[in-house]
Parts: C-alpha cells; structure tokens; sequence
C-alpha cells in the first residue's frame, strides 16, 4: 500500500485473524478453525432485518388461495401475499412462509408481510401470510421480542431494605418512545440518470452520512420504474422500531425525488423502500446488504454534560484505526483519511508512523528531525499522534531484510535512529500540539509467537531493543511516553509481563500499550463478558473483566505508579465464519455488534484503561468480516480508505459513548452487583458529575445458537443519592438519547438491557464505598 497508515492496516488485520492462536497459547480455548468450521451464525433477535425492504400494503393476487391451512396442530387465516400488510384485530400468532416451510411471530393488530420482518423460511418459493384463529397467549411478549427476563436485580445487599420502600417502577431505557422524525413531501421531483438500479436511496452530505440532531437533512430517491408507480418507505432505528414512513407517486422513467427531514431522535437509522407495482428493494452496496441505504443522526447530549474543560489534550479517551477520504476528488491514500469522520465519531487519536525501516529503508543517516514535516492532517492538532516505532530496515537486519522479529544487528543505531525520532516529536508537540502534556510511543506491534508479526528472537535481546529505543528516544524528548509489549489479546501481555517482568523490561517502558482482544473470536455471539469455562467463573481468562484486573497488576509490578494505560486496538467483528452477502448481515446482528463495541471499550476503560482505540472505521478485505463501523459502499469485500460510506448501529454507539465518557477518569466497576449486571462508574474531569454506565448479559440468551435478544431485561435499581432523598437523574440510551429517570430513597429504578445505558448523578458520595478502583490507576 503507498499510505503507511493503510499499510498497517491491512498488517494489523493478519494479526487480528492470528489473534486465536495468540489466546489458545494464553489458555483460552478451542481454536479458530473449530469456530470457523462450525459456521453458525442463527439470527433470532430482532424481528426484522435491515437486509430486505419493508414494502406497502397491497392486495391478495386473485389467483392467490384464502383456504385455510393447517400447521402446528392449529388452523391458520391467510391475510396478506407477500409484501402485503396483515391486519387482525388484537394480538395474534401470524404464520410466514408456507404450510411446509414457515415461521411464527406475534403481532397486535398488523404485521408486514416479509422477509425483513420474518426472515426467508422458504428461499426461492413464494409465500403468504397467515393468520391463527385464536388469540395469542397474552401472557407471553407480543413480536419482535423473544421472552424478557424479568429478574430483579439489586445494587448491594445493605441496600435491600431501601430499595423495598422505592415504589418508582423501573424504566426501559432501550429506545425513546414516539416517532421523533419526520419528513415532508418530496417537491418538484428532478430527472436522473437512466441507467441505474430499480430503487435507489440515498442522504447526501458531506459522505458521512451523519447529521446532527434537529437540524435538517436530505433524503433523496430514485426510482426507474416502466411505468407511473407508488413509492413506500420506512426508517427503522437500531431497535427496529419504525421512526417515519410514507408514501408519494413517481412518474414513469429516472427521476430524483428529496425529502425534507430532521430528527429529534439520535442514533442509527436504515431506510428501506419498495414499489407498490414493480415492487423491488434497495439494492445492496459494498458490504451493507440489499434492502437498506443507512444514515445516523449525532447525540448532543451538552444540555446535562456540558463540554470537559480538558487541561491535557491527552487526556481524551477515544482514539481510531481506519481511514475514509470523503471529501470530493479525494481518495486512497491522498488527502485527510480521518476529518470529518473522525471529529463527528468524537475519536481524538490515531497512529503516526516513524518507523525506521519506513523512514530510512536503504542506510542510516537519511531521516533528518529538522526538516521532517509533519503530514498535514495532524498539523491541526485535534487528532494525536501514537508514534509507531515497530520494525527495523533490512540493511540492519540478522536476516537481511526489514523484519518485526529480529533485533538489529546495532543497536548503536538504533538508539542514534530512536533519538532523532525524539528530537522531531518533541519539536511537532511544541509546534502543533501544544496543549498536549506527552508524546506517546509504541514500541513493538502484536509481536504473539503465531501472529503476523512474530518475535523470533530471544528475551534478552527483546529487552535490550526496548532497551536501545527507551534510551534514544529520551535522550532528545524530555515528554517521551516509551509504551509496549501491544500482544495481540489482554491475556496476552499478562503472560508476557509475567515472563519479562522479571528480567526487568519494566525499566524501558514509561506506560503500556496492549491490544484488546479477549476470545476465540470478539464477535457478536463472543462478547467481552463470555466465560468460556463455566466451572472457573470470574477468574477464566477469557473473560474481559479478569484478564483487565490481572493485567492491572501486572502493571503496578513492573512499571512506575500512575503508568498510563492504552488499548491500541479492539474491534469487533460478524460471527465466526459469516461473510459479506446481499441478505448478511440482519438487523439483529447490526444491533448485537453495536452493543458489544460499547461494552467491550466500556469495559477496557472501567477496568483501568486510560485510552481505547475504536477497530476498525469500515469494513475491510482479508480479515473476518464486518470489523468496520462502517460498510463500505464500493466493493462486496471491503476495501481499505474508502471514499463511500454509511454508518453502521456500532459507529452511532461510538459517537454516543465518546461524547458521554470522554473527559472522565475511572472511578471502577460497581461492587456487589448480581450476575448477569454489569456497571462502572466514571467522574467528569476537575471533580464533576458521575457518568454509570449499565447494562446486563447471559450468556445462555446472547448467542449465536440463541440469538441476539435486545428485548432481554433486568429490573435494578442504582444507588444515586443519600438514603432518604428523592430527586431527578437523567439517563441516555446507546444511541445518546436522554431520560429523565426519578428516584426516591437515593434509589433509581432501571430496566437493564444488553444496550449499555449511561446514568448522570451528581452525588460523587455515594460512590465513594460503592466502587472497587483499578489496581494502580491514578485519576487525573
């Protein structure tokens, strides 16, 4: 690749695929190619997919049977064709498919009539909508959801009689009520092109497709039908709930009809359309599936959380990997990869590489810190710079060609090569980033023994390289933060700290860089809370939470007090063996990565993490799919800095959490919490509000054999204020939306969903005794 960045993009992927071997070593489980062989991948959350149209209402054929039929020992009404709407008074079982091949969902009053909604029981056969003589049992939750737990949680065990007394019922924060967008009709429809799809959707801007909330955006529609036909539309949120529909009248031919909308509602939205005469759906591009064109509406969450004063740029928690080149006339790899999308994400840094066989590839002495100019996409300072130093040139190198496994043949050299780095660092902070306290340097990249980037060599010669680069580069920078080992999984760098610890690598690292993977797999049906090993619970590696705790200490053994912390990299790919399709991936498995990369870069930060890198920006080629937060519009693979975009459910939950978390230090997860809960505590810089964030999982109920369920729910109730007090919190959901949430008795009552929720309270008391901080984390 001709972009360096780019380059370690597509390397950082082979260590991502090799990350299972990385954590088989560290004793997690089954390997890779037993996941990848089993290829399940069952999407039973949600009730409609975002990979088919949601079509109008439109009558029976005539040719169509209405006889009853029989299946599952009860008879069934046919109400709707396919594509049409079923309607019924009450709630009642509806039946899709065919008598053979179909499934059942529960509806109140209406339910569309396909594969959006129910899935394709019967590919390739045309099928119907029935529905049951007999009302549903009422006892059971109507559609889309499957059964919601309904646990009550408690927040401690001295709290048990408070929380008797707190009669406010617990509120379901998953999504806001009501339909919070709207769109006016299109006017004075345009010519378009004559040689495209059937159906076309799209909101124009400035290739983000974000827009900020209650400000006006467009949505425009082309259609090519034969003749004059009726338009049918929907935008569904990341719940799937139905934010705006409608319908208008398009003339025969390429015509280009706009409309008019804003939201007060923020988050994820995915638009769906069909014909009422040639039917048809949106098509699929790049990597998102047929039937959708997505779009997201930012959070502004500044009424309750005001913008952090930050004393430090550095300070800001929320960094990336991944470049897109939106702007017209740009593309790979010329141009700024990272604005605007990395401003609107809230993603304050990204990697910088000076690495010496990038930088003097041929013989020493050709990198001059004088005149090294900075590229011009960090020179506005609001997105900083990890300094990559992995890699040494070939003429240096024991196997003569540039090698990340080997240590040079000089480390003479490379100490000299380490300095002048500094020299040129220190002078870019002073210059363009001055409110920035250090510079950040990453020594070694995923150097696992089964990785893309394996260390060959021997221990000792690991240290005295860190060694070399640790001396070089403070020589010259007296801001330096030398930072390693970056393994590929949190375990990872725990058993290597416990081997290197001791032959005193800690003295050339001023902080920590690791990589955060945490399973066979970080996928959907592998989030962060998964216990692989039941028997072993809490303390199984392969468990976030514990691998964080043990690399915390870690940390306090071998580096000096307040160490900094940063996550480099964690992404969350599509399940084990899924692919880029026309019908992959659903609604549900859209809604399950979103939640996971929130819990998983929660976690990282709850546990001790100062910073956490977000992986990756769109989807890319050569890897597990679906890593992006983004699809790439362009090719059915992926493709690395990409100029069309649109946002997946997980970049909305990015934009959500960095506007929420940002500007806070760790005050740690909650103590005596049930199973199944799980919550940490931040504080807002210079003594400010709290920040809890919430949410629940099982593993029983949130996998690939069971489905992703976000109807899933707890009832707990968290301490916010003193025994005896009453008053107002206010709460927001994945997406940024906010709640105002009641308490009584200090006591507020909340409906924990696998969606993280965060809680603002400013009663920094009550968490004092209630939080267990990080092993050696220093607030700043």
């Amino acid at each position: 690749m001709s972009n360096p960045r780019e380059y370690r993009a597509l390397r950082t992927l082979t260590g991502a695929i090799a990350v299972a071997t990385a954590i088989a070593i560290a004793g997690y489980g089954r390997a890779l190619r037993v996941g990848a062989a089993a290829a399940v991948f069952f999407v039973l959350g949600l009730a409609a997919s975002h990979g088919s149209a949601v079509h109008a209402a439109s009558p029976e054929p005539a040719s169509e049977s209405h006889a009853d039929i029989t299946a599952e020992g009860r008879k069934w009404t046919p109400c709707a064709a396919e594509y049409g709407t079923c309607r019924f008074d009450g709630t009642r079982d509806v039946l899709y498919g065919t008598a053979e091949q179909h499934v059942v969902k529960t509806f109140t009053n209406s339910a569309e009539c396909n594969n959006g909604v129910f899935g394709d029981p019967a590919p390739g056969i045309e099928k119907r909508c029935a529905v049951a003589q007999t009302a549903a049992n009422t006892s059971a939750p109507s559609a889309p959801a499957p059964a919601t737990a309904t646990a009550t949680a408690t927040a401690t065990a001295k709290d048990a009689s408070a929380q008797s007394r707190a009669s406010a019922a617990p509120i379901d924060l998953k999504a806001p009520p009501g339909s919070g967008m709207r769109c006016s009709a299109p006017v004075s429809p345009v010519r378009a092109a004559a040689n495209g799809d059937l159906l076309e959707a799209d909101t124009p801007g400035d290739g983000t497709r974000l827009f900020a909330v209650n400000k006006p955006f467009a949505l425009a529609f082309t259609t090519r039908p034969t003749q004059d036909d009726t338009l049918v539309w929907q935008i569904r949120d990341s719940w799937n709930v139905v934010r705006a529909s409608g319908r208008f009248p398009v003339t025969a031919g390429a015509t280009l009809s706009t409309l008019g909308c804003a939201s007060t509602v923020a988050g994820y939205f995915a638009v769906s359309a069909s014909l009422e005469h040639a039917h048809g759906q949106l098509e699929s591009r790049g990597t998102r599936p047929a039937g959708i064109a997505t779009f997201g509406v930012l959070p502004d969450p500044s009424s309750v959380l005001p913008a952090v004063r930050f004393p430090y740029d550095d300070l800001h928690r929320f960094g990336g990997q991944g470049t897109a080149y939106l702007a017209p006339g740009q593309h790979c790899c010329d141009g700024d990869g990272y604005r605007p999308v990395y401003t609107a994400l809230g993603l304050a840094w990204a990697n910088d590489n000076r690495n010496w066989y990038m930088e003097e590839p041929k013989k020493t002495g050709t990198f001059d810190p004088a005149t090294r100019q900075l590229t011009p996409y960090f020179r506005r300072g609001d997105i900083m710079r990890l300094i990559q130093l992995d890699g040494i040139p070939q003429w240096v190198s024991p196997t003569g060609k540039e090698t990340h496994s080997y240590a040079p043949t000089s480390l003479a050299q490379m100490r000299d090569y380490m300095a002048k780095v500094g020299a040129e660092s220190n002078r870019v902070r002073t210059t363009y980033f001055p409110r920035q306290r250090e510079n950040y340097y990453q020594v070694t990249w995923e150097p696992d023994a089964d990785g893309g980037l394996p260390w060959r060599d021997s221990d000792a010669n690991f240290i005295a390289m860190y060694k070399a680069v640790w001396e070089g580069i403070h020589q010259t920078d007296p801001h330096a933060v030398v930072m390693g080992l970056t393994y590929s999984s949190v375990q990872g760098n725990v058993t290597w700290m416990r081997r290197l610890g001791p032959l005193g690598i800690g003295r050339y690292m001023d902080g920590m860089t690791v990589h955060g993977y945490y399973d066979v797999g970080t996928t959907p049906s592998h989030p962060p809370e998964r216990v692989a090993d039941t028997a072993n619970q809490g303390t199984v590696a392969g468990a976030l939470p514990a691998s964080m705790r043990a690399l915390r200490h870690e940390l306090s053994q071998y580096l000096k007090p307040g160490a900094p912390l940063f996550v480099t990299e964690t992404g969350i790919s599509y399940d084990i063996g899924a692919s880029y399709g026309k019908n992959y991936p659903a609604a549900d498995v859209l809604y399950a990565q979103a939640a996971v990369v929130a819990r998983t870069h929660l976690i990282l930060l709850g546990e001790g993490a100062d910073m956490t890198y977000v992986f990756y920006l769109a989807d890319m080629p050569e890897t597990a799919s679906g890593y992006g937060i983004f699809f790439e519009l362009d090719q059915p693979a992926g493709a690395f800095g990409p100029t069309h975009i649109s946002p997946k459910p997980a970049a909305l939950a990015v934009a959500a959490m960095t506007r929420i978390v940002d500007g806070t230090d760790t005050l740690g997860p909650l103590k005596g919490l049930p199973k199944g809960v799980y919550a940490y505590a931040f504080r807002r810089l210079g003594g400010g509000k709290i920040v809890t964030a919430l949410w629940t999982h099982d593993n029983d109920r949130w996998n690939a054999k069971t489905g992703f369920d976000a109807n899933l729910s707890v009832d707990y109730r968290l301490r916010v204020d003193a025994p005896g007090t009453s008053g107002e919190v206010t709460a927001f959901d994945m997406m940024g939306n906010a709640t105002t949430v009641p308490y009584r008795d200090g006591l507020a009552s909340l409906k924990l969903s696998p969606a993280p929720l965060y809680v603002v309270s400013s009663h920094a008391d009550v968490f004092r005794d209630a939080v267990t901080t990080p092993e050696g984390y220093v607030a700043h």
